[in-house]
């Protein structure tokens, strides 16, 4: 019998047109890092007395379908998962394409996953599927990743995968050491690392049905937030802390001018954080940073440029 691996496994995806319901057709054949998307159902133990000792059978509990999946950040496949996480963006250009994408969508797409494990003949259709968070690392070397916390509604097995002919668009990943954070479009220095996390805060409507599915996971108030480590140069940063002067910050990969991608956070709060001695080392400052709605705009706006037409 063979043996599953990663090394084979696939991510195939598409977007629905009705919630819960797979498109038919081919879908889009993924890279990705990781995944541990999927269903699992708990086991309730009994509380019924007067059998002895030894406990009845237990019960089955509600099914849940939800999990991580890391992606890499690059230069075209990233667009799709920016679209479940914010929704369509507008694209303006002809070659290179300019994508923006904004926080604040009242509704959001939904996607059909499927995880396959050809080996085994075992392929995992999670539909419903909507992303919940999108974070980020940024580093001096790596690959750029992101963790996408998705929620589904359901998922099924089959022994054939239903991704039809998967279409594949090549990967150029962004590399750790493209990244540049920006304040007010200025490049900051002496940044260590720093963090970045949206969140759509999706909550489960939890009804009463015979599947023990979800009826849906519907998005509300979202959340950026993020991190800051520099070592300690400068009273740029505390400054706009203490006066609690709300600033603009930027992360970004750029490879050339027709290829890179842009998180500007429009509206940051800075906490006023200690600053320690440890030893003779330098200084370190960590900013944990929160976002918020400015008097006009959107809270987060992504800009990916690249030579996608479309991601409608």
């Amino acid at each position: 019998m063979a043996r599953a691996y990663g090394a084979n496994a696939h991510l195939l995806g598409d977007f629905e047109t009705v919630y819960g319901t797979p498109p038919a057709g081919n879908f889009i054949k993924f890279p990705f890092v990781s995944s541990n998307l999927g269903s699992e159902q708990g086991l309730l133990a009994s509380d019924l007395l007067g059998t002895g000792r030894d406990p009845a059978q237990p019960i089955r509990d509600v099914i849940k379908v939800e999990g991580d999946v890391v992606v890499p950040v690059d230069l075209r496949n990233f667009g799709h998962w920016l679209k479940a996480l914010l929704g369509t963006p507008d694209t303006t250009g002809v070659g290179p394409y300019v994508h923006a994408f904004v926080s604040g969508a009242t509704s959001l797409p939904s996607l059909a996953l499927e995880v396959g494990m050809p080996e085994a003949l075992a392929f995992f259709m999670n539909m419903g599927v909507r992303v919940n968070s999108m974070q980020l690392t940024f580093a001096r070397s790596g690959g750029a990743s992101a963790t996408l916390n998705c929620i589904a509604q359901g998922e099924s097995r089959a022994a054939v995968s239903a991704g039809g002919t998967p279409t594949e668009t090549s990967s150029t990943r962004f590399n750790q050491f493209q990244g540049a954070v920006k304040k007010d479009g200025v490049q900051l220095g002496n940044v260590t690392g720093a963090q970045l996390t949206y969140s759509n805060n999706l909550e489960r409507i939890e009804t009463i049905r015979p599947d023990g599915k979800i009826d849906g996971a519907d998005p509300t108030i979202a959340a950026l937030t993020g991190s800051i480590d520099v070592r300690f140069a400068d009273t740029t940063l505390i400054d706009a802390a203490t006066n609690n002067t709300p600033v603009e910050l930027s992360f970004g990969y750029t490879i050339d001018a027709n290829r890179s991608i842009l998180f500007t956070a429009h509206q940051v709060y800075l906490p006023k954080p200690k600053l320690a001695i440890s030893g003779p080392a330098g200084v370190q400052a960590n900013f944990n940073w929160q976002a918020a709605k400015p008097d006009a705009g959107q809270m987060l706006t992504v800009t990916l440029t690249n030579d996608v037409e479309d991601y409608v």
